[in-house]
């Protein structure tokens, strides 16, 4: 956190799991660690929260909190949010239209792995394995093949991902999102590696330093400026390619995922297989340790890449680098290689090993200016952020000599800020004649003088309080709650009937719903990516009598669902029932915590 606020940068901690009554307490203890570690604000989607007797920390709305209009974004705001994290679903349009008539700051997601339910609303990893994706402990099952049938038993796709997303990608509508009204931007990262976030923010760092540069209405949230000293690519990272979602359109088919893996980079194509090795013509160099990766009937097949020899440039006019590849694997047990084949890279050995050194450096801008003072000199520094301090040293002065190279050597000694955080912007020697000061000693006063400016920032960084709550209390567009709002403790219903909710029923993870609902509801929806829809179908002959073949399932091994459509939302539904053995057993956290207690048997 002091690394942080040195460079003016805000900490968002997540703590957006729904919370159990026994585990509130053990909750309100941790925000308060937390808030005296010097986070700056908490993502958090259970209501409950607020009732408790909290610190002054900021809290943002969490995107589980399923925020798609603008009356659930102006009442969270009401409420005491600071900051609004959008569902992923709105389109460039929606965000603007809520941006207009809700003042509370919008963040949204722009890069990452997809949910294809809206946050929040998915229990399909609940009902089958009791793992709660609300908890923190989703199974994934959107990541699994499917079969979908129509209700004569037809089957409209077979044992394909339809449920897996592409990655979000929005690098294109960046300045479009800007100016809708987003002043935050968010990349989903769990479970990613260090080179995975240096490339990724790298990768939107660029453009949005540009953005800045060109936009003088627009300012960094924290100081400093970023230099990058490699090239980002984000196919180099693992994805299942990449969509902009709905963010352009309120319907599209660009989202759903073909495949279970990344493809990489286009690298190459086969020009000859032998017995334990082959050969390749490449557009870039390859290298030891690199992963390729080819197709083979609708399968991508991996190749890790034991040695690699370059042969030559390309014969008889042929582009490109010619290889020798040595698989890690016998050659005979990669199905479908051969000449023509089309092959990809999904590691870069060479790329991966420059992110694990020094690839990026942040400086923030900094004035210096030596004068005398009685008994030396004094050195005032002044950042980009106005932050002023003055360090000064007793030192014996001497007329210099040779009055050029003496301002040249205290010039030269001030600019050397190294390692520190900062870069000089300009130096002044506001000196009533040139003096002759030891290196060692100008040294000693400038190293003085920026540790004491580092202190200074961090003491000046003030942390931004809690939103007040409106009085009287706002009242939520709804007067009752069904468990799609994930009300699973004591506090949370309290906060609801606050705020005028009379009728509010238990979250899914509380067990109380035997029967079929909607385990994941979701605006991809598979009877348009068939073109089975009924708006697709109007007056398209033989088309219509399919979409009438209702009800609609969804069959994964022996787990079957029946897909259920809101025409009018545009949204799908998958509807099921929660596991007998799920239903039987307590919910998570349902016996509140207590001390252990030992009991020793009597001797016999």
């Amino acid at each position: 956190m002091q690394f942080a606020h040195r460079y003016r940068a805000r900490i968002f901690l997540t703590m957006n799991t729904i919370m159990h009554d026994a585990e509130l307490d053990l909750a309100r203890e941790q925000v308060w660690q937390l808030y005296e570690a010097g986070v700056d604000a908490l993502i958090v989607q259970d209501m409950g929260l607020l009732q408790l007797d909290l610190p002054p920390i900021q809290l943002h709305a969490s995107t589980q909190c399923d925020i798609r209009t603008v009356e659930k974004a102006k009442f969270l705001g009401d409420v005491g949010f600071s900051q609004l994290v959008l569902a992923r679903e709105l389109t460039i349009e929606q965000i603007r239209t809520i941006r207009a008539q809700v003042d509370t700051p919008l963040e949204y997601f722009i890069h990452g792995a997809l949910c294809v339910a809206f946050s929040g609303q998915c229990y399909i990893s609940h009902a089958d394995s009791g793992r709660s994706a609300k908890r923190g402990d989703c199974s994934q099952a959107c990541r699994l093949p499917y079969t979908v049938t129509d209700g004569q038993g037809g089957v409209v796709a077979y044992d394909k991902h339809l449920l897996s997303m592409k990655d979000n990608d929005q690098s294109r509508n960046l300045e479009a999102l800007i100016d809708a009204g987003i002043r935050s931007f968010k990349i989903e990262g769990r479970y990613k590696d260090m080179g995975y976030v240096k490339n990724i923010t790298a990768h939107y760092r660029l453009p949005l330093d540009a953005i800045l540069e060109r936009r003088a209405g627009f300012v960094r949230a924290a100081s400093g400026h970023t230099q990058i000293f490699f090239t980002p690519d984000v196919d180099k990272n693992f994805n299942r390619g990449h969509t902009d979602y709905f963010a352009q359109a309120a319907r599209t088919t660009s989202a759903p995922s073909t495949r279970r893996s990344t493809l990489g980079v286009e690298v190459g194509t086969v020009t000859k297989v032998g017995h334990d090795q082959f050969e390749m013509m490449t557009d870039a160099p390859l290298a030891n340790g690199d992963g390729l990766n080819y197709m083979n009937k609708r399968t991508s097949v991996g190749i890790g890449v034991n040695t690699v020899q370059k042969l030559g440039q390309g014969n008889d006019g042929e582009e490109g680098q010619h290889w020798r590849i040595f698989p890690n694997e016998p050659v005979s047990a990669l199905p479908g290689l051969k000449p023509g084949t089309q092959v990809h890279r999904n590691r870069d050995h060479q790329w991966e090993a420059a992110l694990t050194r020094r690839s990026a450096d942040r400086k923030v801008a900094l004035h210096l200016t030596l004068s005398e003072v009685d008994g030396g000199l004094a050195l005032r520094l002044r950042d980009e952020d106005g932050i002023e301090t003055v360090t000064s040293a007793q030192l014996p002065l001497q007329p210099a000599h040779n009055a050029e190279q003496a301002d040249a050597a205290l010039r030269t000694s001030l600019t050397k800020l190294g390692n520190t955080m900062f870069e000089a912007d300009g130096i002044a020697l506001a000196l009533s004649q040139p003096w002759f000061v030891p290196a060692a000693a100008i040294n000693a006063l400038r190293r003085d003088a920026v540790a004491a400016h580092e202190a200074a920032r961090l003491a000046a960084w003030e942390r931004p309080e809690r939103k007040a709550p409106v009085e009287p209390p706002a009242v939520y567009p709804a007067t009752q709650l069904s468990y799609l709002a994930n009300v699973y403790n004591d506090k949370a219903r309290a906060f609801y009937r606050k705020h005028g909710v009379g009728l509010i029923d238990a979250a899914y993870e509380a067990h109380q719903k035997p029967g079929e609902v909607s385990l994941m509801i979701t605006k991809h929806c598979l009877r348009f990516s068939f073109n089975l829809c009924p708006k697709q179908a109007k007056g398209v002959q033989g088309v219509q009598g399919q979409v009438k073949a209702e009800p609609m399932t969804l069959s994964t091994g022996e787990d079957t669902y029946t897909l259920r459509f809101d025409c009018k939302p545009c949204e799908m539904h998958v509807v099921g029932a929660m596991k007998p053995g799920i239903l039987r057993s307590p919910p998570p956290s349902a016996v509140p915590y207590s001390p252990l207690t030992l009991h020793r048997r009597r001797p016999v």
